[in-house]
């Protein structure tokens, strides 16, 4: 099988607008989360989130690409357009033809969504922009890079909740190994910060008002955040033949179907994933020294979590890194995968590892190292990234250094 490796990385979050700002924020542990600058902010109960501000869209397109772009759309090109650049990648000929998009969301448009809604049936007009269909489909992220960037491989959109990204970036690994594509941009993006996106995820009772505490005994919920991961995923000898700095290689992925219950997880279908992604990249148990986790800050989805890896590793468990960025970033739901892959690159490449911010209290049903509030520097060879969503599905990526 062919090998698959990172040649470009681009983001636009809640911590920076690229990827050099992002890793110098999760090296000091800074927060993105603060409170929300929306409409009818007033009218919800959860006013906080790791929102992407001081953002303009009108720099960087004019009025008619705006009328085709959602916020998600823009972040999406934002960080696609950063990560070509570093893997000097340009697409023609067999390449182009070779070579696709394979992005993740959970909401897509849902920004135009809460905007025509509300033209509709608060402002009572009966017409919206002709554009709305295409503004708001989930694959719009995803075709407006094949067309910006000539991709004319396999494009498409996975809307798998909180795994969107993870389930992209497998995807698109196994296109590269299996030999369908040369070269594969994918990530995720996502923008639910509205009104209707928030006013229905209040209504799961999940949410922090307050902070994102991953694994901290104190924990009361998630926070969402926004915004877009892309990663240019390579062939090994196509990127070595052209001379391409090489991130980190993508050793192994795995996905599993929990088969139980619409929102509750299961440490048996997270194990499941787990070990997959170890046996597929060939890894042994004690070769791994970080884990991305999918860390939310709920209870259940800790402690499921922290279950599932004690399951998986055994004594090895004690001897591993365990840190959620989202206590950071925020739950960007659909994105929040490629996001993490960032801190997962930075662990890789630069020995730096990232830390949960907002630890507070011990929890006996989390007793791993959580990296708690500051960053780490050590070496590792071998890192997980953890996705596990609502509709028990979960996707985990193994990397190692190159």
């Amino acid at each position: 099988m062919r090998r698959v490796v990172i040649t470009g990385a681009g983001t636009i979050n809640p911590l920076g607008a690229d990827v050099p700002k992002t890793m110098e924020a999760m090296r000091e542990g800074r927060c993105g989360i603060a409170e929300l600058d929306i409409r009818d902010l007033d009218r919800l109960a959860i006013r906080i989130g790791g929102q992407i501000l001081d953002y303009h869209p009108e720099d960087r397109w004019n009025r008619q690409q705006i009328a085709l772009y959602d916020r998600y759309t823009q972040f999406a090109m934002i960080a696609a357009e950063e990560a070509l650049k570093q893997s000097g990648l340009t697409f023609t000929g067999d390449l182009a033809a070779r070579s696709g998009v394979v992005l993740g969301t959970a909401g897509g448009g849902l920004q135009t969504s809460d905007e025509n809604y509300r033209t509709v049936y608060e402002e009572g007009k009966n017409r919206v922009h002709p554009f709305v269909v295409p503004k708001l489909m989930n694959n719009a992220a995803a075709s407006h890079i094949s067309m910006a960037h000539n991709l004319k491989g396999p494009s498409y959109t996975v809307a798998t909740a909180c795994a969107s990204s993870n389930h992209a970036m497998g995807q698109a690994f196994h296109m590269i190994r299996s030999g369908m594509s040369d070269a594969m941009i994918t990530g995720g993006s996502e923008s639910m910060l509205c009104f209707g996106g928030l006013k229905a995820w209040e209504g799961l009772r999940v949410m922090s008002k307050d902070a994102c505490r991953p694994f901290s005994a104190n924990r009361n919920g998630m926070v969402q955040g926004e915004g877009a991961a892309i990663l240019v995923f390579e062939e090994y000898e196509h990127a070595k033949k052209r001379g391409a700095e090489i991130l980190c290689e993508v050793s192994g992925f795995a996905m599993t179907s929990d088969a139980g219950d619409i929102v509750m997880p299961s440490k048996q279908g997270a194990a499941r994933a787990i070990s997959g992604a170890l046996a597929d990249g060939k890894i042994d148990k004690s070769q791994v020294g970080y884990i991305n986790a999918h860390g939310t800050g709920t209870a259940a989805n800790d402690k499921t979590e922290c279950a599932a890896v004690a399951d998986v590793f055994g004594h090895h468990a004690d001897e591993l890194m365990i840190s959620s960025t989202k206590s950071m970033h925020g739950h960007l739901i659909g994105g929040t995968g490629a996001v993490e892959l960032l801190a997962c690159i930075m662990a890789l490449r630069d020995g730096v590892i990232a830390p949960t911010i907002g630890y507070e209290e011990p929890d006996p049903e989390c007793a791993l190292d959580v990296v708690p509030n500051e960053a780490r520097e050590a070496e590792v060879e071998v890192v997980l990234s953890n996705a596990f969503a609502f509709g028990g599905l979960n996707a985990v990526l193994a990397l190692r250094k190159h």
